[in-house]
């Protein structure tokens, strides 16, 4: 078994090797062609004067943009910059890198061509109309790494607005929540729990939490079951500084006149104590939370730091503390809950319907399925979710959102079960064998040694 100091020298490895290699290939992402070009001549189909014909047609018809481009298989991340990871605002070129490991990620889990577009504002109006000016060339949008109170006027200006036709998505908001959903079903599971029973702590009230709070009150859960903080402390029906801006935050205001029961104050140790669940999208530890606050929760606790790049409590010191089942949102610790396991297969199944938009019930369709693979591999404290490289939940979980769009009347097309299985399947196994050819013939570069 490894020291705390070997873990925490691991845990540091993925960074070190981040600044190695990204200048080596400069960036992750770049565009390949997917028509063949047997000869020069093909450029007068592929462009001019070919080109006119379907642009001809689709001007008569718009909908055929899905048939004669690529438009539907390509999703647009878009970010200000204005909290990325745990780094808080560092502006759209070093929010770059972030937004082409999505479009990196988007690809080779979901089969799904992302571009990365970081913005040179901070303003939501300036968001929300670029994309509304963008949407003609992309399936859906995916917003990513936007400031709160930001980032909810962004997402819900833009999934109600009738102009646009598109799905508009907040990863760090849905994306995050339907795999923590997915997580929290099995670690209930695993602990004899029923959800409409157990006691939460949401230690961080940003855009994660927020979401997961929608989530958890769409499955059962109460707002007596809650105590929620923020960077001030517990909220509670005294909190003038959340009334004052609820126009901004109406879910942090209705926690505090509809949550905590026990009308708590102070903060995280108070907020904490006694709770069956804890999750916290906070701010990066690995100190915030302190090992004695896991130990006041109840037996058989499930703790959830899932902040990056460093969770707020290490697992390994909350498993100590007495926490029997502990999730975080890195992939080289056990039970990650990633929104890695979501955004791209949610993506996969909306873009195979043409989907308008993505609910929140697509979403609770996705964590259903997540919890299901994981359940079905086998549930142990240790393996509450599947890992990445467990590849098939990604077809699965893509199908389940397509039948639950259709079911909505949100899909352009009807599609069974066993047509988005095969299409996800296919495309994503594509995705992934391009870049297993570019690797064996050296395309790409292979990865130097230290």
């Amino acid at each position: 078994m490894l020291s705390k100091e070997e873990l925490i020298a691991r845990a540091a490895k993925p960074s070190s090797e981040a600044l190695r290699l990204h200048p080596f290939y400069r960036g992750k992402i770049q565009s390949v062609p997917k028509c063949a070009i047997r000869n020069l001549d093909d450029f007068s189909i592929w462009y001019s004067p070919g080109v006119a014909a379907p642009c001809r047609a689709i001007a008569e018809n718009p909908d055929l943009v899905y048939e004669y481009t690529n438009k539907g298989n390509t999703v647009a991340v878009v970010s200000d910059g204005t909290r990325v990871l745990g780094l808080g605002n560092i502006g759209p070129k070093a929010g770059l890198p972030v937004m082409e490991g999505k479009a990196l990620l988007f690809k080779y889990l979901g089969g799904v061509d992302a571009v990365a577009i970081t913005l040179k504002t901070e303003a939501a109006d300036d968001i929300i109309n670029t994309v509304r000016l963008i949407q003609p060339n992309f399936g859906g949008v995916n917003l990513e790494d936007i400031a709160q109170p930001k980032c909810f006027k962004v997402l819900d200006t833009l999934r109600a607005d009738p102009d646009v036709e598109i799905p508009v998505f907040h990863d760090d908001q849905q994306g995050t929540a339907t795999v923590l959903l997915a997580g929290l079903v099995n670690a209930l599971k695993l602990t004899n729990r029923d959800i409409r029973n157990t006691r939460f702590a949401l230690i961080g009230m940003g855009a994660a939490n927020v979401a997961t709070l929608r989530l958890l009150l769409a499955r059962g859960v109460s707002m007596e079951q809650i105590v929620a903080t923020d960077s001030r402390g517990i909220l509670h029906r005294e909190r003038a500084d959340v009334e004052r801006a609820q126009a901004d935050y109406p879910d942090k205001w209705r926690l505090c006149q509809e949550s905590n029961p026990e009308d708590r104050r102070g903060g995280i140790e108070e907020a904490m104590r006694d709770a069956d669940v804890c999750i916290a999208f906070a701010q990066p530890g690995p100190d915030l939370i302190k090992p004695e606050w896991v130990a006041a929760m109840a037996r058989d606790s499930i703790v959830f730091p899932c902040s990056n790049p460093v969770p707020e409590i290490w697992p390994w010191d909350a498993k100590e503390a007495g926490a029997r089942i502990v999730g975080t949102g890195r992939s080289d610790f056990a039970n990650q809950l990633n929104n890695s396991l979501g955004f791209p297969a949610i993506f996969r199944g909306a873009l195979d319907v043409r989907a308008r938009t993505i609910t929140d019930e697509m979403c609770l369709a996705a964590a259903d399925e997540i919890a299901r693979f994981g359940e079905e591999q086998g549930l142990t404290d240790d393996h509450i979710v599947p890992d990445m490289s467990d590849l098939e939940v990604y077809p699965r979980e893509a199908a389940a959102v397509g039948i639950k769009a259709q079911e909505q009347g949100l899909a352009r097309l009807t599609m069974t079960r066993e047509e988005l299985l095969t299409s996800a399947r296919t495309k994503i196994a594509a995705a992934q064998e391009m870049v297993a050819v570019m690797m064996r013939e050296g395309i790409i570069a292979p990865v130097p040694e230290e």
